[in-house]
């Protein structure tokens, strides 16, 4: 069950692998000195809103009532390249200023072979660097594998907007939305957490009817349930 924190107020998040989302912030404190010192992480709020967590309690972040994407190093988001700096481009992500992308920042790419972006291409990418006094960094390879794995540019499809927590839902594996297109009509789906869902289907139909489903079980779109989902699919006749 989500609980309301206050900017500043500690929050109970520990994990072997632990990764903060907007509205949390991991305080490095030493305790103790020399040889067996142990290093104490607390992690504080740093906006007021409603704490959540992933299932295995890995993830953490604030839900908060901002329309504005908040950054936050290893989120996976959809951006458009709005312009190209040197080696770099510029991608807009919806936060408050665009984000970086380095030209290598893509698998398998030299400084003979990089992608051939555009301006208006559309990106599946990963927050790199985050912080409040620096413009995002993106990159489109996994950190670990070093491979695409999904991220890159996303060709043909189309981009819908949603509130920054429905994307989260959307990302939850036992929300019922995507399983229940996915048994109606092939389709292919990218979620950024920056509200942003890119579809990719066969027919215009479905890609219609996806984007419609995503826009009324969003929350600040009335919410609606599985059964009244299905309703509307059936009239569909999909």
């Amino acid at each position: 069950m989500s609980s309301f924190v206050m900017p500043g107020e500690r929050v109970p998040a520990q994990h072997v692998n632990l990764k903060l989302g907007p509205g949390l912030l991991e305080l490095s404190v030493a305790r103790g000195s020399g040889k067996g010192s142990v290093s104490h992480q607390p992690v504080v709020a740093t906006r007021a809103g409603l704490l959540n967590h992933s299932s295995n309690r890995s993830k953490w972040w604030v839900e908060g009532n901002s329309r504005r994407y908040i950054p936050a190093a290893q989120e996976s988001v959809i951006g458009v390249v709005s312009g190209r700096s040197g080696e770099n481009w510029r991608v807009d992500i919806g936060a408050a200023h665009p984000a970086s992308l380095d030209g290598l920042a893509f698998e398998g790419a030299t400084k003979r072979n990089r992608p051939n972006l555009k301006v208006g291409s559309v990106l599946y990418a990963r927050v790199s660097l985050a912080h409040k006094d620096m413009e995002p960094e993106l990159e489109c390879f996994d950190a670990q594998t070093r491979k695409a794995d999904g991220f890159g540019e996303l060709k043909g499809g189309f981009v819908t907007h949603c509130s920054l927590q429905m994307s989260r839902l959307l990302l939850d594996p036992k929300h019922f939305l995507l399983p229940l297109l996915g048994s109606r009509f092939p389709l292919d789906v990218a979620v950024g957490v920056n509200g942003r869902i890119w579809v990719s289907t066969k027919e215009v139909k479905q890609t219609i009817a996806a984007v419609r489903c995503i826009e009324a079980v969003d929350p600040d779109g009335g919410g609606m349930d599985e059964a009244r989902v299905k309703k509307f699919l059936g009239e569909m006749e999909l």
